[in-house]
Formats: C-alpha cells, sequence, structure tokens
C-alpha cells in the first residue's frame, strides 16, 4: 500500500476542475463509531482500537490536503484494514481511495499502481468505451450524486466505466471496470436550495443525455463536496472478449472473410490471456448428409491449412472428420514432440508446420455437433487445461458463428440449383445438391471454366401414362367453327348495314370475304385456317370498321345525319361487343369448351398429386406431369435414384400396381364430372408397359429428363406414338372412354399386369371384359400388342 497521487482519466472537464472539493475521513470515522456501537461481537473491540487510533491524530478528523497524504499511510493502512477482507492479497486486488467527486487517486494497492501506471510512473489507461465517458456523461454522473444526496432523487442507472490496458507479458489488451463506492462522500449547499421540478428533470433525463438546464439551475459553484470515494477494478476482459465476439457476428455483413476470422480470433486470444496462441475454426458441411471439404472455409483451420501444401487435405479432413464427429470430444495435446505419430496421421502434419501444442475443441449448437475450434501454439506450454476452460465462455457464440457459415452453404447451393436447374422433387434433389457442390467446390479452385456435371440415373424402370380427352382435336375444331359462324354472321350484318348508310363499295367486297370464309369454315377448318382466319379479322375486317367508327368528319361529309352517325357506330360497337374474348357471344363455346376441360385437368392434376405423396412413402421415385389437351406422367424408379435404400422389384410391383389402380380412380372421377360440365368431355387413360430398365439424364435447355442412349430413345419414340394407334384389322382406336389401355412388347410383362386386372376385378374396381389385342404397325415399330379392359364406373369402390 502507498500514498500517490495519479489522475485516473486525466480529462476532467473545465466545471469539475474548479468545483469546491476536499479530503475528509470524518464521514469514514462516523460510519465506525455506528458500527462499534451496533456490533455484539468481537469486531466491537477491533473497531473502537481502530477508532481510537483515528481519533488520536486530530489531523485525520479535519480536510486533508492531498500534498500532505503521505502523512497518513497509517491511517490510510487502517482505512484500506476496515474496507477489505485481511487475506487479501494487495498485488492481485485493483483498489484505491479518490477524492470525492473526480477520479484522482491518493492511496492505493500495489496491484492498483502496477495496472495504472507504466515503468515511468506515467498514466497508461484508455477508455474503452469513449462515447461513455465524455464531458456529458461525467457531468451527468456529479449531478447525479448530488440529486441523490440533496433532493433524495432516485439513483440513476449509467453505463458502467471500461478501461482498457495494455497487458506488458502479453501485449494483449486488458479490460476492467471501473466500480466507485461514494459512501463516503457527501455535498452541501452553500447556500439555500432551489426549487426544481423532479419529475420534469427524470423525464429530460430519461429522453437525452442534456443537463443544460440542470446546470443554470444548479450551478457547480453553488455545492462544496467533501469525503473521499473508493475505486475498485474488476478484470472484465472475458466478458468483453465474448461481447467483440458477438457483436462481430451480429455485424458479420459488414466484413471480409479474413477481416471478420481475425477479429473472431483476436477475441479468443483476449480470451486465453496468451498471444503465443492461435485459433483455427472448421465448421462442418454436409451435402446430402456427407461431409464435403470445402477449401474456403478450412482456409481457417491450421491442420488443414498445413496438409494442404502437400495435397492431402481433403482425404485427411474427411477420414478424420467422419471418425471424430461419430462421438466429438475434446482432444489436447500438450507436447506433440511426444505424440506418436502412427497414430495419428495428422500429428506429422502439425510437427512440419512448427506446432508444438494443439487442441481440438467440438462447437454445437442445438445440442448437435456442427464444428470444431482449433487451438494450438508454436510455443512450448502455451496451452494448459486453464487456457481450454477459458475459452468454454466463448463455445456456444462460436457455434452461432458456425452456423451462419454453414446456412450460407447451403444458400449457395440452393442459389446454384436454382440457376441451373429448377425446382426439383426430393427424390432427385440429393443429386443436384451433389453435383451443385461440386461446381462450387471447382469454382473456388479457380479452375478454368467450371462447368455443370451431367446429371444421369442409370437403370431405372420407367412408367408412362396418359389420360387424354377423347376427340380434343374435334370438340376445338367445332366450338371454333360454331363460334366463327356467328361471327361472320354478325360481321356480314354489320358490312351491310355500313353499305346501306356510306355507300361504300369496298363494304360489298368485304361481304363476299366473309362469305367465303364461312364455306371454308364449313368445310372443318385446320390449325392454319385457324391462323388465316385471325389475319383477316385483325388485319382487314377490324381496321376497316374502326376507320368508320373514328372518321366522323368524312362521314359528316358524305351527308349522313346525327342519327344515321350515332347507329353505325352503335351497330359497330355491338360487334366489337359481342365479339369481345373474355365476355362475347362469339367466343361462348370455346370459353365453355376450355372450362369443360379445365375442370377435367384441375380434377385429373389433384389426383396425381396425391397419388404421386402414396407412391414416394413405399420408395423415392421421380415422378414428373406433363401438360397437353390432358396430362401425360412419367415415373422413374429404381436404386440409382435412392442409393441409399436398397432397391427390390417388390417396390416395382407395387408402384405399377397403384399406377392401374390410379387410373381406375381417374376414369370414374373425370366420368362423374360430365353432369358438370357445359361441354360433356370423356377421357381415355393409356399405360406403356416397359419391361427393362433405362437410363435417364437431365437435359438442361428443357430442364426435364429425358431418356439417353439410342436403345433407350426407342422408348421414348414407342411413347409419343401410341397414343393414337388402332387395333390390328379393325380401324378401332385402341384407347377408348371409360377403359384402360396397357401397351406391350413383353409377354411376361403382360402376364404381371393381368394378375394386377384379376385382383381389381375380384374388387369390382375393373369389369370382366379384359381383351387381348394386337395393334396395328406404327412408323418404325412393330409387334406392339395391347390389353384393355373397362373400369366400372357404377360401383362405390373409389
Amino acid at each position: 500500500m502507498e500514498p500517490k497521487i495519479i489522475d485516473v482519466i486525466q480529462d476532467a472537464p473545465y466545471g469539475l476542475q474548479k468545483i469546491d472539493s476536499s479530503v475528509s475521513f470524518r464521514n469514514f470515522i462516523n460510519f465506525l463509531e455506528e458500527k462499534a456501537g451496533q456490533e455484539q461481537t468481537v469486531k466491537k473491540t477491533f473497531f473502537s482500537m481502530v477508532l481510537d487510533r483515528l481519533r488520536s491524530n486530530p489531523a485525520f478528523s479535519a480536510d486533508i490536503d492531498l500534498n500532505n497524504i503521505a502523512d497518513f499511510k497509517e491511517e490510510l493502512s487502517l482505512v484500506y484494514g476496515m474496507l477489505m477482507p485481511p487475506v487479501t492479497n494487495e498485488d492481485e486486488v485493483f483498489w484505491a481511495l479518490s477524492t470525492p467527486v473526480s477520479p484522482v487517486v491518493f492511496y492505493g494497492t500495489s496491484g492498483f499502481y502496477k495496472l495504472m501506471t507504466d515503468n515511468s510512473g506515467c498514466v497508461r489507461c484508455e477508455i474503452a468505451d469513449k462515447t461513455a465517458i465524455n464531458v456529458k456523461q461525467k457531468m451527468k454522473k456529479l449531478y447525479s450524486f448530488i440529486l441523490e444526496r440533496l433532493y433524495h432523487f432516485p439513483p440513476m442507472h449509467e453505463n458502467d466505466l471500461i478501461i482498457a490496458l495494455n497487458d506488458d507479458k502479453t501485449g494483449l489488451k486488458r479490460y476492467y471496470r471501473a466500480n466507485l463506492d461514494t459512501r463516503f462522500a457527501d455535498v452541501y449547499a452553500k447556500g439555500s436550495l432551489p426549487e426544481i421540478d423532479v419529475e420534469e428533470i427524470r423525464k429530460e433525463w430519461q429522453e437525452s443525455s442534456e443537463i443544460d438546464v440542470l446546470s443554470q439551475l444548479l450551478p457547480l459553484t453553488m455545492f462544496r463536496f467533501e469525503g473521499f470515494s473508493v475505486i475498485t477494478f474488476t478484470d472484465v476482459t472475458a466478458e468483453h472478449a465474448v461481447d467483440n465476439i458477438k457483436s462481430a457476428i451480429l455485424d458479420r455483413a459488414s466484413y471480409d472473410a479474413n477481416t471478420y476470422f481475425s477479429n473472431i480470433t483476436n477475441a479468443l486470444k483476449m480470451l486465453a490471456c496468451n498471444s503465443d496462441i492461435d485459433f483455427g475454426l472448421l465448421p462442418v458441411l454436409r451435402v446430402n448428409k456427407k461431409l464435403v471439404f470445402d477449401r474456403s472455409t478450412v482456409l481457417f483451420s491450421k491442420l488443414m491449412t498445413a496438409a494442404l501444401e502437400n495435397d492431402k487435405a481433403e482425404d485427411m479432413y474427411l477420414s478424420m472428420a467422419n471418425q471424430y464427429f461419430q462421438a466429438p470430444k475434446v482432444v489436447f495435446m500438450r507436447n506433440l514432440a511426444l505424440e506418436d505419430e502412427s497414430k495419428m496421421d495428422f500429428i506429422r502434419t502439425l510437427k512440419a508446420d512448427g506446432v508444438e501444442s494443439y487442441a481440438l475443441l467440438p462447437v454445437y449448437y442445438d445440442s448437435k455437433a456442427i464444428g470444431v475450434l482449433e487451438v494450438y501454439s508454436k510455443s512450448q506450454k502455451a496451452i494448459d487445461e486453464r487456457v481450454l476452460a477459458r475459452l468454454d465462455a466463448a463455445l456456444p457464440f462460436i457455434g452461432q458463428m458456425m452456423k451462419y457459415y454453414i446456412d450460407e452453404f447451403n444458400v449457395e447451393i440452393d442459389n446454384v440449383i436454382r440457376e441451373k436447374f429448377t425446382s426439383l422433387q426430393p427424390a432427385v434433389q440429393w443429386r443436384f445438391r451433389e453435383t451443385a457442390w461440386h461446381y462450387l467446390r471447382d469454382k473456388s479452385l479457380s479452375l478454368p471454366a467450371p462447368t455443370i456435371e451431367n446429371i444421369q440415373f442409370r437403370n431405372v424402370y420407367p412408367l408412362y401414362g396418359a389420360i387424354d380427352i377423347r376427340n380434343s382435336t374435334l370438340e376445338r375444331n367445332a366450338a371454333l367453327r360454331d363460334d366463327l359462324h356467328l361471327q361472320f354472321d354478325l360481321l356480314i350484318e354489320t358490312f351491310t348495314i355500313l353499305k346501306q348508310k356510306l355507300g361504300f363499295g369496298l363494304a360489298d367486297e368485304m361481304i363476299y370475304k366473309c362469305k367465303k370464309w364461312i364455306e371454308e369454315i364449313n368445310s372443318d377448318s385446320t390449325d392454319s385456317d385457324e391462323m388465316r382466319v385471325r389475319d383477316f379479322l385483325e388485319y382487314e375486317a377490324h381496321p376497316f370498321l374502326l376507320h368508320f367508327k373514328e372518321a366522323r368528319a368524312f362521314q359528316s361529309a358524305s351527308g349522313m345525319t346525327d342519327d344515321d352517325n350515332e347507329e353505325l357506330v352503335d351497330v359497330i360497337d355491338k360487334y366489337f361487343e359481342i365479339t369481345d374474348e373474355h365476355t362475347g357471344a362469339a367466343f361462348s363455346n370455346r370459353r365453355a369448351l376450355e372450362a369443360s376441360m379445365q375442370t377435367v385437368n384441375s380434377s385429373v392434376n389433384l389426383y396425381l398429386d396425391l397419388f404421386r405423396k402414396e407412391i414416394q412413402q413405399s420408395y423415392p421415385c421421380y415422378f414428373e406431369k406433363f401438360r397437353t389437351d390432358g396430362i401425360e406422367y412419367d415415373i422413374y424408379i429404381g436404386q440409382s435414384i435412392e442409393p441409399e435404400k436398397k432397391f427390390s422389384e417388390l417396390y416395382l410391383k407395387n408402384i405399377r400396381l397403384w399406377q392401374l389402380t390410379s387410373m381406375a380412380a381417374i376414369s370414374k372421377i373425370t366420368n362423374s364430372l360430365i353432369p358438370q360440365m357445359e361441354k360433356p368431355l370423356q377421357t381415355t387413360q393409356l399405360i406403356f408397359i416397359h419391361s427393362s430398365s433405362i437410363d435417364i439424364s437431365f437435359r438442361d435447355d428443357e430442364r426435364r429428363f429425358d431418356v439417353e442412349g439410342a436403345y433407350n430413345i426407342r422408348y421414348q419414340v414407342i411413347k409419343k406414338r401410341i397414343d393414337k394407334v388402332h387395333v390390328k384389322g379393325t380401324g378401332e382406336r385402341l384407347t377408348q372412354p371409360g377403359k384402360i389401355a396397357l401397351v406391350y412388347f413383353n409377354s411376361k410383362s403382360a402376364e404381371e399386369y393381368v394378375g394386377y386386372i384379376r385382383y381389381l376385378q375380384e374388387k369390382k374396381t375393373l369389369n370382366s371384359d379384359l381383351e387381348f389385342l394386337d395393334l396395328e404397325e406404327l412408323q418404325g415399330v412393330t409387334g406392339l400388342k395391347a390389353l384393355r379392359v373397362g373400369v366400372n364406373l357404377d360401383s362405390e369402390w373409389l
């Protein structure tokens, strides 16, 4: 203990420099007298002895000039003894006495003075939170003390003063919280106290940090301060280090990867209290639940960085990580020189890089190990169990940081999938994630023009089905023909009125053209005819009508009355009203047909979605729908689609039965919709049985799967041609409403489906009218056969 005067902060504001203040121990002596009067234990004797010694020097009870503070060493040591436990080691305690209202220290422990001054005796502290100790804050603290003592104002919560000091041994900053105990300080008004609105002051204080009103109402010259304060510094370096890590995580977007890593490791060094210790961060990245090696993250790992020089980092990481994360635990090697390299290959790599001690700490998030924190040093004996224990406080936040890394990695994978592929079904998404990861890995290695791998699934079994709207083309042509009849009849009527009103010769020609179009429409228009009709209407007929509707001046000049003019405009408006695509009668048949087709397709789509969900439960498969006039779908199932689950032909047979059952259900559903349709429509159901497996690959241009290889393409060709195939020798279409047609080559495959049909006949799902049919030859395709069976539309099996 020693009396020595230092200004801890050294920048007292001008107002504090001029206040009337003196050091006095009278409050402390009164405090001891009160304690001695209350005590009934042996402490009473001790308090009395201290009081006698303090009273024996009358100068100690008077105001003390700081310049004479060294004259009271014994008395000050007694004050210290009364305020601190006797067993306290003063070299390890940061305790001091200061003037009542400013941090000018005049007596303290040796630990305090060593902490606050350098070898030359100069104060070396730095305010960590500079905003908390500006002039306004200092004055605010002072006025808080005045209001509390003289106006009984409740104590105001203020931010703690944090002081940063450089550690001579480690070169790192250490942080201390300064606590100011003002129990033995007091303030006195030199005159009468002015009245103030306490509630108004409280409101102003809460809303802002301004104290201008108080400075005017209560100038510091009105007061005298006496007594002393007790300053205690508490080491909060660990707390501050953890706060730095939290701040870095919250402000992640403000830093590049290297700066971010540096901020985290600097905070960890501060927490470990040793600048010779370094750190590595290694989050666990997985693609399809399998560990992957990402150079962009392992660059922050000491072990992996060292291993990269020998081109064995990936193999080493995957081997170690797969084993380590089965049962994560702390791995600590205090002295690598004593470790057996034969037991763990990575020890040799660390030794070669000069590492003397090394530790791995598992990092958890939501009770799951998501990475490791490496702790290592090239200095001997730098790491011990105490260091590792200090790091425990940071591990939850390191876990949060690694979770962000993992989430960012997964988002990047998903972005590649969305950009390069399309929205995917869960059954095959794992393969796209794997490919996306390989693309990102190659991109990070700066390989020239990294490309997306070709995504293939080999030896999968295809199932094809088609639900077609019967005679949809004929129905569409009929609806078009009826609508165009109405439109051209109305157009002829409109041109006739226009000719009568205007006597315009070209109107005759337009009437002639309209009649010729009616003749063509009656001869069953084709798609090309429909386009020609549209061109005639849009580029000839309609501009003709619009011209005479808008050219009022010309019409007036031709001798037309206003009534004639209005009548002509009304006729033209009526034509355009009736031919409005959304509301006009000239589109009513086409709208009715589209509404009926939409009713059918919506119901089929809904059922197929349910069907898709059901079949995924037994074994994952790829299911893709295509919209035509009806709906077609492909299903692919096989081992390559789900490598993690053993495939069996039982799953294939199960899905084939499901397909047949679903086609029967769809036939029954669409038949039940007929009464609800403006244009009654029926559906046909077609299945193509392919007995052998095929290969498929993802086509980037079409964003869908297609067959691969010459033999497999034959499957695709047949699938596209059988929808309109006829029964051999009859001219009858194979597909019929209320029936399911199953096309095949292989008789063995047909036998399997015959078994399913017999089973569904027993359940009253299918009728007992199974047919075995030979089909006509298609271009390049011979030998096709078919099964055809009726669906029981009247029973209640669905």
